[in-house]
């Protein structure tokens, strides 16, 4: 893993890494934040999924996350939202939500797909085996992200309690097999097999299997896709089913935009360094 870009921020670093992934067959860029507290020894990481249309660099750039994070002694660990480059496939109409930029944080089993769109492998176990590897990091971890990122976040933890102490997301897509967005992407990436969809839907998941993980989601309510593609009162309904330890709080006058995440970044990040800490 190389540097690409580094930056003094917080009395911390910010640092923009590339790397060839075996996972996803290309090569993949990712931003790291570390505080001031790395050099003096390994620290626990919130890794952030964010939305579609997304790379690295908006959550890095817009969300105003640093400050707390440097206070809190948390490291930030950001990958991208899809594999790129020559060769990986995108959608043949150049559509915002399927191909780069849109990997819905899933293993794809569809060609032309599955060569390279295995991300939710690459944020499970390739990302952070090489960054626990390379970086002052202490193993304990935490996972959040927006959007699609929520939707990943969710799903990641649901499904590995054991890699995370806590989970958090803002405005995610909580049920994907019942919206438009997930019909259009888990039917390409994972074809007609519903099945094969649930095993990516929180709220599915969450009903079925529980969690032992503290979840906190934060949705806006002048978010424009609030009913339509989000839908938090199915995940709602389903940690109640399931006794899931869900705080979800609707966030009156904010949309689906990066100032609503910037609005309440600092409880999320404070949220996780408490389980971080345990």
């Amino acid at each position: 893993m190389q540097i690409v870009q580094e930056q003094k921020c917080f009395g911390g670093r910010q640092i923009r890494y590339q790397h060839d992934s075996n996972v996803l067959n290309c090569s993949m860029q990712f931003s790291v934040f570390l505080p001031a507290q790395a050099e003096q020894g390994p620290v626990p990481a919130v890794y952030w999924l964010s939305g579609l249309t997304c790379s690295d660099e908006n959550f890095s750039s817009k969300a105003g996350a640093q400050r707390v994070a440097a206070e809190l002694g948390l490291a930030l660990i950001i990958p991208d939202t899809s594999p790129r480059g020559e060769g990986v496939a995108d959608d043949e109409n150049a559509a915002y939500d399927l191909g780069l930029g849109a990997g819905f944080y899933v293993n794809a089993t569809q060609e032309p797909w599955k060569q390279h769109y295995q991300m939710y492998d690459y944020v499970l176990s390739e990302l952070p085996t090489l960054v626990e590897a390379e970086l002052p990091l202490n193993g304990k971890r935490a996972i959040s992200g927006h959007s699609m990122g929520g939707h990943g976040a969710l799903v990641l933890a649901v499904r590995n309690p054991e890699r995370f102490v806590s989970v958090s997301a803002f405005s995610p897509i909580t049920n994907p097999s019942n919206c438009p967005w997930g019909h259009k992407a888990l039917g390409a990436y994972l074809g007609n097999d519903r099945q094969a969809w649930a095993q990516y839907d929180a709220s599915l998941l969450l009903k079925e299997h529980g969690c032992t993980l503290p979840i906190l989601v934060d949705q806006g309510e002048s978010d424009n896709f609030l009913s339509e593609q989000l839908k938090p009162e199915v995940l709602a309904q389903a940690a109640e089913q399931a006794g899931a330890n869900l705080t979800l709080r609707m966030q009156a006058g904010y949309d689906h935009s990066y100032y609503f995440i910037a609005s309440f970044i600092e409880d999320h990040l404070r949220f996780h360094a408490e389980h971080l800490a345990g």
